[in-house]
């Protein structure tokens, strides 16, 4: 892109696409591949889980597209030529290009797609536009990836290829010790290994990013439709020892879904009880266990779900300890593992009573996490409902600026509160280490968004 504009009260955004972007089969990208792909994400044929977001932006037509009230050729996107792309939104959003940046929206080759059907993916049949093509692809292994040369800014890329490999943490920081990668995940307990620190402390980088780390609680299902036992198992998590003593990296702990830290979230803050101690926290997490019928005799019986991996089984052994002491065995929760996506497709399904999940954001600004729980959102599978909440997120687009809609944010992430959907244990932080010679990444973006491109190894 060369420039944008936005007009019409932040309503109409228009797009100057560079005319030197080329497809990696040599074809020119032009602004009808953001119409074909934008038009295929949200048709109801694609069935894309990300269908809906879209209408975070407020794009005209998409909603009743997605319902199959209108063709997908109504959508607010056009091309007025093939170099200038114009979006058309029923209500100003301000921070509509940073919403563009996410990879739902990014361009796809129509003819590759219709000439191979669901296998346009395959590395013989995939068509890219990016600074690297895909040459090889082994399921639950590895990605490689080689230089695409008719990337526009290929004189100015410097890594020939790149290869991803799919692996534990544990396993990644064995193979970075060994010399295998240049940059790898780092496992808590390597963390804070004094020998493994004094060692290789210069190169471990540490900072905030923006996403929760939560437990989900199916609504639909009991007991956690009753919203007394939601609310005594948020209660009785003590958050500062999992950030400080398992995890101990820079976590926030956190009651809300919205770190603080994210754009015009500044005025969200922690709910009362998070002033209490963990133990007036307990007693009130023991009151409302009784008052919905649970005892030492009768406890609370659950099952917690969550994906193969080491650190997550670190926390939800940590967490369902706390609950069986905290509520002095008046909660019996077990844990429950399973491969990735057998877990996806079992929460798709709602098959779960309660769930890890972790949100990261699709851009910098509050409403990538507050509109998760919208009653019409895709990716919201728990269940909630809240007119209130569903009517102060339709009014933050009327906000005149950026401090009225932080305060429509902050009321939004209280009546989420007030439900108690979920029990959020902690914001993020990244933990990478990395070669020293391995310049261009520097762990500051809080999104977490890198290119490979900007990347390059000193002699």
């Amino acid at each position: 892109m060369e420039r944008w504009e936005a007009s019409n009260n932040n309503q109409t955004f228009t797009f100057y696409l560079r005319k030197n972007a080329k497809w990696s089969n040599g074809d020119p990208v032009t602004a009808h591949d953001f119409v074909y792909a934008w038009r295929r994400l949200v048709s109801p044929q694609t069935a894309s889980p990300y269908a809906s977001y879209l209408s975070f932006m407020k794009m005209e037509n998409v909603k009743e597209i997605i319902e199959g009230k209108k063709s997908p050729d109504t959508l607010g996107v056009k091309a007025l030529d093939d170099y200038t792309l114009q979006l058309t939104l029923t209500a100003p959003v301000p921070y509509a290009v940073e919403i563009t940046e996410h990879s739902s929206l990014l361009p796809v080759h129509q003819a590759t797609i219709e000439k191979y059907g669901d296998q346009w993916t395959k590395p013989e049949n995939f068509v890219g536009n990016g600074a690297y093509r895909l040459h090889s692809r082994v399921l639950n292994e590895k990605i490689t990836l080689e230089r695409n040369p008719t990337y526009w800014n290929n004189a100015n890329t410097v890594i020939d290829q790149a290869t991803i490999l799919i692996l534990t943490e544990s396993a990644g920081i064995a193979r970075y010790r060994a010399g295998e990668l240049d940059i790898s995940f780092i496992p808590s307990s390597a963390y804070h290994n004094k020998t493994f620190r004094a060692e290789y402390d210069s190169q471990i980088i540490s900072s905030p990013k923006l996403g929760t780390f939560t437990y989900e609680m199916n609504l639909s299902k009991p007991p956690f439709d009753d919203i007394r036992v939601r609310k005594a198992l948020d209660l009785s998590i003590d958050r500062q020892i999992i950030t400080e003593k398992i995890l101990g990296f820079g976590q926030l702990p956190t009651y809300r879904f919205t770190p603080p830290y994210v754009g015009a979230g500044d005025k969200i803050k922690q709910p009362e009880y998070a002033n209490w101690t963990q133990q007036q926290r307990n007693e009130e997490a023991k009151k409302l266990l009784q008052q919905a019928g649970y005892s030492k005799d009768n406890p609370l019986k659950a099952e917690l779900l969550y994906n193969t991996n080491e650190g997550l089984k670190n926390i939800a052994i940590a967490v369902t300890s706390m609950w069986k002491k905290n509520l002095d065995n008046m909660a019996n929760i077990h844990l429950k593992n399973i491969e990735w996506k057998t877990f996806i497709d079992t929460k798709q399904a709602r098959n779960y009573q309660l769930a890890f999940n972790a949100w990261l954001a699709d851009y910098n600004e509050a409403s990538t996490f507050l509109t998760y729980y919208l009653s019409d959102n895709e990716q919201n599978k728990i269940g909630f409902k809240s007119e209130k909440f569903d009517q102060l997120m339709k009014s933050s687009y009327l906000a005149k600026t950026k401090e009225e809609r932080a305060d429509i944010y902050a009321q939004a992430e209280d009546e989420l509160g007030k439900h108690h959907p979920f029990v959020a244990i902690y914001h993020y932080a990244g933990l990478i280490i990395k070669n020293p010679k391995l310049k261009g990444y520097e762990g500051k973006n809080p999104v977490g968004m890198y290119l490979i491109s900007d990347l390059y190894l000193e002699k």
